[in-house]
């Protein structure tokens, strides 16, 4: 007798055994993690409350669990940045039409409180379904609001404040909490950045246009003075002559050589320098 409840307490063992570990009859929750569990009976569904082993109700009850810690999800241009391998960045269209490729990155994670909504209206597949689309269509959306050099630069933290709000009420309705927003990098298109180049070339080449002009003008007006300089030199010594002939004589004496005293001036005259300059002295 004593055999045979040995027996039966072995079979029980294995037949326990069978039902937890082949026929998993079990749940074991991870930390960060939650399993929203579907009563195939029922409909219903349940959600465990903290990490841990939990029971199942064998062919009855189907677990699926959630990773319900922050994640990060990016879009970036670079290869293997992102989500998906390759060029992954975002293109949106600015105000003025220009096109923008954007690196952004979006942390989020499930509202554990509505965990039981999230599986059942949308399933485990929410990053497919909500966060990629919702991010690509937000940014596009409040780009399109801003010319082209705004997003680069002048209002960048301000578009990425505008894309965190956006995110967080968009993902509340499918019941994910959005983190916090990175608007990491922006780059133009190829033809607009040809475009800059080009525009930074011709105002290089307008500024020294502008040097050269002034310069030609600064030449110009040192030119006039001069001129004016001279004229009024010429009048000053025209003058000076008309109110004294002999000063002519006198400016033709400082050119000669010092050591020439008188000249003939026909055959009957000879003109005596120094008597001359004694006059002028008096």
């Amino acid at each position: 007798m004593t055999k045979n409840i040995g027996k039966y307490i072995l079979a029980g063992v294995i037949v326990l055994f069978l039902l937890v570990f082949m026929l998993k009859i079990y749940v074991i929750v991870d930390p960060g993690e939650r399993a929203v569990i579907f009563n195939k009976a029922t409909g219903n569904l349940r959600v465990t409350p903290n990490e841990g082993f939990y029971f199942l109700v064998p062919l009855v009850e189907e677990p699926t669990v959630y990773d319900v810690k922050a994640k990060t999800y990016t879009m970036s241009i670079m290869a293997l940045e992102g989500e998906i391998r390759g060029d992954d960045s975002l293109q949106a269209l600015t105000s003025d039409g220009q096109t923008v490729l954007l690196d952004i990155s979006v942390r989020y994670h499930p509202d554990i409180d509505n965990l039981d909504k999230l599986h059942r209206r949308i399933g485990i597949d929410f990053v497919n379904k909500i966060i990629r689309p919702q991010v690509r269509s937000t940014v596009r959306m409040i780009v399109s609001e801003y010319p082209v050099l705004d997003v680069y630069s002048g209002k960048r933290m301000r578009i990425q404040s505008e894309i965190n709000k956006g995110l967080g009420d968009s993902f509340k309705k499918s019941f994910i909490i959005c983190d916090e927003v990175l608007l990491r990098n922006v780059q133009f298109s190829k033809d607009f950045q040809q475009a800059i180049e080009n525009k930074q070339i011709a105002q290089q080449d307008a500024q020294r246009m502008k040097y050269v002009l002034e310069k030609q003008e600064l030449e110009k007006r040192r030119k006039i003075i001069e001129a004016e300089g001279e004229a009024e030199s010429l009048r000053l010594k025209g003058k000076a002559l008309a109110d004294n002939p002999a000063l002519i004589q006198y400016e033709y004496v400082k050119l000669l050589a010092p050591s020439i005293q008188a000249i003939v001036t026909d055959q009957n005259t000879i003109f005596n320098f120094s008597d001359f300059i004694k006059d002028k002295k008096k």
